[in-house]
């Protein structure tokens, strides 16, 4: 599926001068990411911080004059259909792609891209297996060994945890088996013990109760599942009829507000490690996120906040960048950029560090707990 979205049109004529003349040639924007299935959590929250940034850019008079022009590809979580999606946006001779939002859509799309020479940078995409590549792929937060480290050292030290389990999706592996092989690492030199893990792939008709059983058996002191925030959530409530006071934890990607509004109290006291702080003061995320909340009546998350600073970042490189200098050449002489939390710099592959921050699900919210470099 892919759909153009002429975001420059209902501002043209303020941001671009009412006159007789020919309009400036639009620049293409390309967006790829699971617009149906069940992480539409993640692809729309992205879309939409795209969106926002297209649409701010546009009033401001968008890239050298020219307006952008916003083309949406659904990759829906599939390989194949993401490696379609992408071809067609290289055909349509896009300035850049943001997305995919997914590691393992990531994965098969990162060869077009390099192949084509167009810039794909994701927003939330963290496996390891693109770390350290000179490729075309930038990436907007770490990768996941990061967000393994403060999650491994939260559980067996603020929780006293010594016996965990992990449960996690076969369908994202690259991201999965990547976020559980660091954890198993770091949990294990602290003096913890990691049980044989389960894992699943998700689906429609997915046995969640079983799935449970599987999970607890061995007793183990807490569950880590590794999946989209639907089965998440599911499954939290199917571990819940079984051990209602286990301890629970999630990796980043579940951690969307849908957690919540699927989980219920089930899900309360659940605790994860983030890239982004929910309390953040900084005037640059208060606009975005009273601009964000005013134009979809939904709080942003972490998929529309990075969304919309990949948006930014390959604006401003557009902008800036000389003639006869790619957009790669750009991002990568340049290296710092502005974010709505925090200085975005990449490294010469175009991997970048960052704070992260522990969150627990208290009283139906996210609830900012430690952070850690």
């Amino acid at each position: 599926m892919l759909r153009i979205r002429h975001t420059f049109l209902a501002i043209s004529a303020a941001a671009f001068g009412l006159c007789a003349c020919s309009p400036s040639e639009p620049l293409h924007l390309g967006y790829l990411g699971g617009l149906s299935g069940r992480v539409t959590d993640l692809g729309i929250g992205g879309l939409n911080g795209v969106k926002l940034a297209v649409e701010q850019r546009n009033a401001a008079g968008g890239i050298k004059g020219r307006p952008i022009e916003l083309i949406e590809a659904d990759d829906q979580q599939d390989a194949e259909s993401a490696r379609k999606a992408m071809a067609r946006l290289i055909d349509f001779k896009v300035a850049a792609v943001i997305g995919p939002m997914t590691s393992a859509m990531a994965i098969p799309t990162v060869p077009l891209a390099n192949q084509a020479q167009v810039v794909l940078i994701s927003p939330t995409a963290t496996t390891a297996d693109l770390s350290g590549l000179d490729d075309y792929f930038f990436r907007i937060i770490p990768a996941t060994s990061n967000f393994v480290k403060t999650s491994a050292e939260h559980h067996f030290n603020a929780l006293g945890l010594r016996r965990l389990r992990l449960v996690y999706d076969l369908r994202n592996r690259s991201y999965t088996e990547s976020w559980l092989k660091d954890f198993n690492q770091i949990f294990a030199a602290a003096g913890g013990t990691l049980l044989p893990p389960v894992s699943f792939s998700s689906s429609d008709d997915l046995d969640f109760a079983g799935l449970a059983r599987k999970a607890l058996a061995d007793k183990p002191d807490g569950l880590i599942i590794l999946s989209n925030s639907v089965d998440a959530a599911m499954l939290s409530q199917s571990v819940r009829k079984l051990n209602a006071k286990i301890a629970l934890g999630t990796s980043e990607w579940a951690a969307t507000e849908r957690l919540i509004e699927l989980g219920g109290k089930d899900v309360e006291g659940l605790s994860v490690a983030q890239f982004h702080d929910r309390d953040s003061k900084q005037p640059a995320y208060l606009a975005f996120r009273q601009a964000y909340i005013q134009r979809f009546k939904q709080e942003p998350g972490f998929a529309g906040l990075f969304a919309f600073d990949a948006a930014n970042v390959i604006f401003e490189a557009l902008e800036k960048k000389a003639a006869g200098q790619s957009l790669k050449e750009k991002l990568l002489s340049q290296g710092s950029f502005s974010g709505t939390q925090r200085r975005i710099t990449f490294d010469r592959n175009g991997d970048t560090q960052g704070e992260t921050f522990i969150v627990r699900i208290q009283n139906g919210a996210f609830v900012p707990l430690a952070s850690a470099h």
